[in-house]
């Protein structure tokens, strides 16, 4: 995405002018350079291990936490890294050219967690929590639930006070990293009945190790092998009332929303990392394949979709770049956000349906890359929100801006 300058023309324009700097140009350049040899000389060499085992190694997960990728988005006071939105976009989309499970990893830390407790939280909360976070603390977010996914509303986990705290009760589905995770991030009601504006809603950060919390066994899945999903079930969890983000009630939804934002974005530009990783791969196979006696790579047919991949994945990383330096910036990118995530994880879909197609009967091999793209990338599609509910959403911000200014160009 940052072919020039590693921040981009318009990342630039939101540093220069706007309200997150985020870490010094040459200083992330560097990171960059060297994230990118990391992915290609340890992580895509560790991807058959991981495949086989289902999981992350620990010595790979350490080599992570040292090199600071659990605290990028985290304040330098915390222990972070302090990166804006348009390096933390960046940074998740190179290390996206890698397996899936890597970047799962982190990402919760980095996205939606830390951007709840950053927002929203006290300067205690901050002071406990993201040092631990940048140290590598592995985090969840937990939002879904067994009756309610893209209905965030209404979740039935419910948070009654009780002394000086809460009691939890409720379980939280498809909540990634639960398996592995030591803090999560919370939404539960507060109230039985819905308040305007979902009100209702709260936001708890809570130690997973506390009694009354257990996780159910990691779930099975199409694909991405090492990332894992799970059940986070609460009886009678009783948390201080300093677990409540920001102290005051009603502000989960809120909480969530502006995170999902953040985390939209993320998977957003993995679906450009994997785009890319899965364009190489086919443009790597049509120079090897011969057929009537040449490499494929000659066709025009194979020609045609090798360009339509670059050209959409090219689209993609301009609304993605333009997205994260209008956060930098300060602006409300609901719709943005929601527009991005929609169109690069159906151009993430198209390319690797592509790939797989360019090669052929050996695509729908697994001991070909090919077949693991196409079921590693289909996820994208669902989760932080599906193609559906960024329709819904882009729509409703565009009619919603129309209806205010007669126009919705901006």
């Amino acid at each position: 995405m940052l072919h020039k300058t590693k921040t981009g023309e318009a990342g630039m324009v939101a540093m220069v002018a706007g309200q997150n700097p985020g870490m010094d140009a040459d200083i992330f350049d560097a990171f960059i350079d060297q994230l990118k040899r990391y992915v290609r000389e340890r992580l895509i060499p560790a991807e058959e291990a991981v495949i086989a085992a289902d999981r992350v190694p620990d010595d790979i997960l350490d080599e992570m936490r040292a090199m600071g990728l659990f605290g990028i988005t985290i304040p330098q006071d915390y222990g972070g890294a302090g990166m804006n939105v348009s390096q933390y976009i960046e940074t998740v989309m190179q290390l996206s050219y890698a397996a899936p499970a890597f970047r799962s990893t982190m990402s919760i830390n980095v996205g939606m967690v830390t951007s709840g407790i950053k927002n929203f939280g006290t300067p205690e909360q901050k002071a406990h929590w993201l040092p631990r976070i940048a140290s590598g603390e592995i985090a969840s977010f937990g939002l879904t639930e067994p009756g309610s996914g893209s209905d965030s509303a209404a979740m039935q986990t419910f948070a009654r006070a009780e002394g000086n705290g809460y009691v939890l009760n409720g379980t939280k589905r498809y909540i990634t990293n639960a398996p592995h995770a030591k803090i999560a991030l919370i939404m539960a009601r507060t109230s039985k009945e819905p308040l305007p504006k979902n009100a209702h809603v709260s936001a708890f950060i809570i130690d997973l190790e506390t009694p009354g919390i257990s996780v159910g066994s990691p779930d099975k899945k199409m694909g991405q092998a090492g990332a894992h999903i799970a059940d986070i079930i609460m009886e009678n969890v009783h948390v201080p009332g300093d677990a409540l983000i920001g102290g005051v009630e009603g502000q989960g939804f809120k909480t969530a929303m502006q995170s999902l934002d953040n985390g939209r974005l993320s998977v957003a530009a993995m679906g450009v990392g994997m785009g890319r990783r899965a364009l190489d791969s086919a443009l790597r196979y049509a120079n090897e394949r011969k057929a009537f006696g040449e490499p494929i790579a000659n066709f025009q047919l194979i020609q045609a979709m090798l360009a339509d991949s670059d050209a959409e994945l090219y689209a993609a990383e301009c609304m993605i770049a333009d997205a994260a330096a209008r956060t930098d910036w300060g602006e409300n990118i609901i719709r943005k956000a929601a527009a991005a995530k929609m169109f690069a994880t159906e151009t993430c879909g198209r390319v690797v349906d592509r790939c797989v197609q360019i090669y052929g009967g050996a695509g729908y091999l697994a001991e070909y890359d090919a077949e693991r793209f196409f079921r590693d990338a289909r996820i994208l599609r669902i989760y932080e929100g599906t193609t559906q509910i960024m329709q819904l959403q882009v729509a409703k911000q565009l009619l919603r801006a129309f209806a205010e200014d007669g126009t919705a160009w901006g």
